[in-house]
């Protein structure tokens, strides 16, 4: 494991001085997630710019073997994404360099490090988030009016579309491939299918998965957007309705926007940004179906767990949270949620 380390550490060395001229080393390497496919790690790049000494705080976002799971964008189509809405001012890391052949490291891209906190527990109830926390809310609606309002046609082309029928088509595609029968959730596929509103006029950028853990919060408030793997073009009120849902709250049950205020406060603010009023049917929709797709994904953990693709505790008790997603599709087809 020793040696692994040291040749991933010397790879990761030399593509991290060929992309920052000046750069002579880095230090503090450690990994910060543990995902199936997906490492992301943490260090510093250490050398001289122009003469003067210089720290490059990074992170490696990677694919070891260049494999993904379904539905997710390369990362290397990621990293090209992050960089055209970087050019266009959206608030994203800066990407310094996308991983080549000659990296030897898969697939993956290194980026500035930004300071703050992505602990959703730390920034709903820690001391020094008190003075910002009440504009939290505001600014979450606003950044997203502005990512949806990108000019599409200056993103990469390998953005999927994904608009209102092809999400219920693709969910329910996951959703009948289970071993066990999941009522609940054949029921919010009735309800999706007959309710579906019609297809936005045009397609908008949707980030897939905006929430908390997926935003770097400092005192100053919001100062990136992260995780744009599943990012695609499609309806906007996706991301606002993601970010409602329950697991979101983190025990803030009684403020959906994230723990953090109201639907009517989010709603209201993405208004004021966009000169738009959402539907709001068109919003029970998009809720219905981002807790319908948290369901599935949870329901999911057990075909990998039968299947010995990971037989973690962890992977386990996700299965259990399905039950959670059928209790709240329930409150949302009653009317009560």
């Amino acid at each position: 494991m020793t040696g692994d380390f040291d040749s991933f550490r010397n790879a990761l060395q030399a593509a991290t001085l060929r992309a920052l001229p000046g750069a002579q080393r880095i230090e503090g390497l450690k990994r910060l997630s543990a995902g199936a496919t997906l490492e992301t790690w943490s260090f510093d790049a250490i050398g001289t710019d122009q003469g003067i000494a210089s720290n490059w705080p990074l992170i490696l976002r990677r694919a070891p073997g260049g494999v993904r799971a379904a539905r997710t964008l390369s990362l290397t189509d990621e990293a090209k994404l992050v960089r055209a809405l970087r050019e266009a001012g959206a608030p994203v890391a800066q990407v310094v360099h996308i991983l080549g052949a000659d990296d030897a490291l898969g697939d993956g891209f290194l980026m500035i490090r930004i300071p703050g906190e992505t602990i959703p527990r730390k920034i709903l109830r820690d001391a020094q988030f008190d003075a910002i926390r009440p504009q939290l809310v505001s600014q979450l609606a606003g950044i997203a009016a502005a990512l949806h309002a990108a000019d599409v046609t200056g993103l990469p082309p390998a953005l999927p579309v994904s608009g209102v029928r092809k999400t219920i088509e693709d969910l329910h595609a996951r959703a009948v491939s289970f071993s066990e029968p999941r009522p609940v959730f054949e029921l919010a596929f009735r309800w999706l299918d007959e309710h579906a509103p019609p297809e936005p006029l045009r397609p908008h950028l949707v980030h897939g998965d905006y929430r908390h853990g997926n935003v770097i919060i400092g005192t100053d408030g919001v100062r990136a957007v992260l995780d744009w793997e599943i990012a695609h073009l499609g309806d906007p009120i996706e991301d606002l309705a993601w970010l409602c849902l329950p697991p979101w709250r983190f025990g803030n049950l009684d403020l959906p926007a994230g723990g953090l205020g109201t639907r009517d406060e989010l709603l209201q603010a993405y208004a004021q940004a966009t000169g738009e009023v959402v539907d709001p049917m068109r919003f029970r929709f998009w809720e219905m179906v981002g807790s319908l797709r948290w369901g599935v994904s949870c329901a999911s953990m057990l075909e990998w767990f039968r299947s010995g693709r990971n037989r973690t505790v962890e992977r386990a008790m996700i299965v259990r949270r399905a039950s959670e997603n059928e209790m709240d599709l329930m409150r949302l087809l009653s009317g009560s949620a």
